[in-house]
């Protein structure tokens, strides 16, 4: 999983593991699937810093290795990956609004364009239900979040 070390690490001592870190949230990324390798990636990528920026205290620390060189901080938490066709990805965006759960979208016309501001009049130029999705992301409680993404599959 995204983000844990393993525990007989030099760098973590006494550190928890996957099976004892329970999060009452839970982080999904859904990403349509008749993408492209390259739209899966970029999709993913786009739609995660939605989540990161999302509220404060998401992500960790920043990281160090033993010479001393910084990294940056992730997310705390594990990310599902999944994979849905354009009904259920609309469908679980629509579920996701009603229970005011915080979405990121991502649609088809942003591949073809070029910054941010382009990006948020594309999205701004579309009717909710009209927007062509190809991945959405979601974080919250972990059973409201499996309700609002039933149907999707394990991306693989």
């Amino acid at each position: 999983m995204l983000g844990f070390m393993q525990e007989n690490s030099a760098a973590v001592i006494d550190a928890p593991t996957a099976t004892t870190l329970r999060f009452d949230t839970k982080v999904v990324v859904v990403l349509g699937d008749d993408l492209l390798p390259w739209q899966e990636l970029n999709v993913t990528a786009f739609l995660m810093s939605a989540i990161a920026t999302s509220a404060p205290g998401l992500t960790g620390g920043p990281y160090q290795d033993r010479d001393g060189n910084s990294y940056l901080p992730m997310l705390r938490q594990p990310v599902l990956v999944l994979t849905a066709g354009r009904e259920l990805l609309a469908a679980a965006r629509e579920r996701a609004i009603s229970r005011e759960i915080p979405t990121a979208v991502y649609t088809r016309d942003l591949f073809s364009t070029g910054h941010d501001e382009a990006n948020r009049a594309a999205v701004a130029a579309v009717a909710a239900r009209e927007l062509d999705l190809v991945g959405i992301a979601l974080r919250g409680p972990k059973n409201v979040v499996d309700r609002i993404v039933k149907g999707a599959r394990m991306h693989g």
